[in-house]
């Protein structure tokens, strides 16, 4: 497996992923990724954005099978946002999410000095790992939050 930014090709698989990924939780309503307008686009999003990036994992195939982005989150200039945390089916459980998000926060930790992230408690398997790698668990959304769908938010300190 590596792990590389996300290319244009890359957009279609992983807009997939994502959205199988919702609809295997009974989240494909408003207020989660699965209606985000660059959805679709995500490279071309990710590259124009200042301080944020987008990676993918590929297996031996060149064939996407997770992502992973950061951003800016809102008016906080020293809080970044871990976005789009994604994983197939296939490769779950393989340490795929947790290398996704070793990069990810590896970068984070250059530009920002919080790391902030929004999901929901049902999906206990990555709430286990926004654990394990040092996520405090807030009562409340940040100030900014756009997806009013989820009930369970994490922030950790980089630096």
């Amino acid at each position: 497996m590596n792990i590389r930014k996300i290319e244009q090709k890359d957009n279609q698989a992983i807009e997939h992923i994502i959205k199988r990924s919702l609809e295997s939780f009974d989240l494909d309503i408003p207020g989660t990724a699965y209606f985000d307008p660059q959805l679709s686009s995500l490279a071309q999003f990710y590259q124009q954005l200042e301080k944020g990036n987008y990676w993918v994992a590929v297996n031996d195939l060149e064939e996407v099978v997770g992502g992973v982005g950061i951003g800016p989150f809102g008016e906080i200039k020293d809080t970044c946002e871990l976005q789009k945390l994604y994983v197939a089916p296939e490769a779950q459980g393989r340490g795929v999410a947790r290398k996704l998000m070793d990069v990810a926060l590896h970068y984070a930790k250059e530009h920002y000095t919080y790391c902030y992230l929004e999901t929901l408690n049902k999906l206990e398997v990555a709430n286990k790992l926004y654990g394990k790698l040092g996520f405090q668990k807030l009562e409340k959304a940040l100030d900014g939050s756009e997806h009013d769908a989820m009930d369970a938010w994490y922030i950790k300190k980089l630096k």
